[in-house]
């Protein structure tokens, strides 16, 4: 039909543009909210073009039903849920190669025991301008850990803390993360409520109770779960990627003022479970496979991973990621938003299959549907930082000659408004696409979300 990094011809014409961050090579998994006379569904979705594409009409017309792996899809299709149940690799790349062939030029039904007339009904019902699409979550998420896979963002945030020792000597050999409120991941687009809780200011003898006057982004990518373990059965680094449905982007909301006064001694609480922003397409890795790099980065003095994290096999991700700010006089204004920084995936410390095999290892299980984020990504330079706590950050280094805090440096908006941290109104829209000289760019669409007014 093609080759590998050549996509097919499409019938959706507008995956044909070279441009397109989805043609039949890309393919996203997705949950589409539809509605009828009954109410409000979800159904499995892709996208293809500027097509959102609802797989129901696909899957009732009998298209997937010789499929090799239909015993893993019957509770999948059956649920209308990516993770009703675990889905192997080997069922993720059927699915797409059913997709591949349902959407390649040529007469309907072409490449299908379905009839050509019934094909031709089947491909007006299933698309939905992606412009007036609805999404929601992409999978039923259980659990959700966070990580802390960027060294540039551990080095930048420690160096505000602490100056002299601004990474802690077990970051280079175990990734961390901590558990985070599964409850609160939202779907991109959804307001969120500025947070209140305990803050306690340079000087003040005791804290006080309100809301966040520091409330932040944090650029992530996150890791869903296709099959889990056994509880006390760790998941060898060798098998790790196994167990990956795909990657999405992950907005990891934060109240840094909270958070600075909560964290010591054991680390985030109500500073980040008040929401956590989740975009609605999901990447797979045959997707991705162009755009694998080696990882972890490490240094000429790093440590080697302990054995247990040690892998040949090319653990990263050539991803680009961008941050834009719209405020609500920006919208008012009709003043397009405004990208903040730019960063790149590949220049994590910690990749995914380290972070699920150490995750692992004690013996906790995983299940369908986890989410594992990476963390926030931030690069080497000023304009590749991932938050407004490192972005706004007059540093390195923290202090002045004086040994006095720097103070921070506002970002100045097109609307001529400043920023250190979020106001009330501002929308943060987050984006990700995988691209190479030759190769079709791969998309993962975008994040949004807006801080109350």
């Amino acid at each position: 039909m093609s080759t590998r990094n050549t996509p097919p011809s499409s019938w959706v014409e507008s995956a044909n543009d070279p441009t397109s961050h989805f043609s039949l090579l890309n393919l996203p998994l997705a949950v589409l909210r539809r509605v009828d006379d009954e109410g409000e569904y979800g159904t499995l979705a892709t996208v293809v073009g500027d097509q959102a594409v609802d797989l129901l009409p696909l899957i009732e017309s009998g298209l997937f039903h010789d499929c090799q792996c239909a015993d893993e899809l019957e509770p999948i299709f059956e649920d209308m849920n990516w993770t009703a149940g675990p889905i192997s690799q080997n069922a993720l790349t059927e699915i797409r190669g059913v997709l591949q062939r349902f959407f390649a030029a040529g007469e309907p039904g072409a490449t299908s025991k379905v009839g050509g007339q019934q094909m031709r009904r089947v491909r007006q019902k299933c698309l939905v301008p992606l412009n007036r699409a609805d999404w929601y979550l992409p999978a039923t998420m259980m659990n959700y850990t966070d990580f802390y896979a960027s060294i540039n963002h551990a080095t930048n945030v420690g160096s505000m803390f602490r100056p002299d020792n601004p990474l802690l000597p077990n970051y280079k050999h175990v990734p961390i993360g901590y558990h985070g409120r599964a409850s609160s991941l939202v779907a991109s687009g959804s307001v969120i409520g500025r947070p209140s809780g305990q803050t306690k200011a340079d000087g003040q003898d005791a804290p006080t109770f309100g809301p966040s006057q520091r409330l932040d982004y944090e650029l992530e990518l996150g890791c869903i779960i296709s099959e889990g373990n056994e509880i006390g059965a760790p998941i060898s680094i060798a098998d790790a990627e196994q167990h990956m449905l795909g990657l999405c982007i992950v907005n990891d909301w934060s109240a840094r003022d909270m958070q600075a006064w909560e964290y010591q001694p054991l680390g985030p609480f109500l500073a980040k479970n008040f929401a956590t922003s989740v975009s609605p397409f999901i990447v797979t890795l045959d997707a991705l496979r162009p755009y694998r790099i080696p990882g972890p980065m490490r240094g000429p003095g790093d440590p080697a991973p302990l054995p247990y994290l040690q892998t040949d096999a090319p653990g990263g991700f050539d991803i680009s990621l961008q941050v834009a700010l719209r405020s609500k006089k920006m919208r008012d204004q009709g003043v397009e938003p405004f990208v903040v920084s730019r960063g790149n995936f590949s220049e994590m410390f910690w990749t995914f299959a380290q972070m699920i095999t150490h995750h692992t290892s004690g013996g906790c299980n995983l299940i369908p549907g986890d989410l594992l984020a990476s963390g926030t990504i931030s690069g080497k330079e000023p304009g590749s930082r991932g938050c407004m706590l490192e972005l706004t950050w007059d540093g390195p280094p923290h202090n002045d000659a004086a040994g006095k805090p720097r103070p921070r440096r506002p970002i100045t908006l097109p609307s001529g408004e400043t920023r250190t941290f979020l106001a009330d109104g501002d929308e943060v829209i987050m984006s990700a696409f995988a691209q190479r000289e030759g190769l079709p760019p791969i998309g993962f669409g975008e994040c949004r979300g807006m801080i109350a007014e």
